[in-house]
């Protein structure tokens, strides 16, 4: 059975995304982003997956979460539901939900572990957000210093949460 895995960057009050992006293009974000989900299969939402300018990522399995029966994309995968898109990956050792808020809020009771980019800052015309995370079920194993992007001037830091 796969390790079920959470990758999102998230702002104070839990902000992910507005008008269908991301808040902030980190550069330091995305490449750890890569580094951690590459070889490994991805999982996301048809939105998510839309939002990417270049079609799927390369180098992992890209699983497509949607309801329409119709929809079609190179290099993906369809499924109808994320425990459909669970049962895929199986006989992998770790998968990681990449979006959006619903598939989240789904895979949240699912997953054993969260990789969060943190945000130091609060986001009050996001429109897309992940779940609250009760603390009393999540430890940290690991956690990067403080940086800070010279692009957009935030502060952030790399956070591992494994379920308690």
């Amino acid at each position: 059975m796969a390790q079920i895995s959470i990758i999102v960057a998230i702002t104070r009050n839990n902000a992910i995304g507005r008008s269908g992006d991301l808040l902030f293009h980190i550069s330091e974000d995305l490449k750890q982003f890569k580094a951690v989900t590459m070889g490994h299969p991805i999982i996301m939402g048809r939105k998510t997956f839309e939002s990417f300018p270049n079609g799927a990522l390369p180098g992992r399995r890209n699983i497509v979460i949607t309801r329409q029966g119709d929809y079609n994309a190179e290099n993906i995968e369809i499924v109808n539901s994320l425990q459909a898109a669970v049962d895929a990956v199986k006989d992998t050792d770790e998968a990681f939900v990449i979006g959006g808020g619903e598939i989240y809020r789904q895979a949240l009771p699912l997953c054993s572990r969260l990789y969060l980019t943190e945000i130091d800052t609060e986001i009050t015309d996001a429109d897309t957000f992940f779940p609250e995370i009760n603390c009393n079920e999540w430890e940290i194993t690991e956690q990067s210093d403080i940086k800070q992007d010279p692009r957009s001037g935030v502060q952030f830091r790399f956070t591992c949460l494994s379920r308690k």
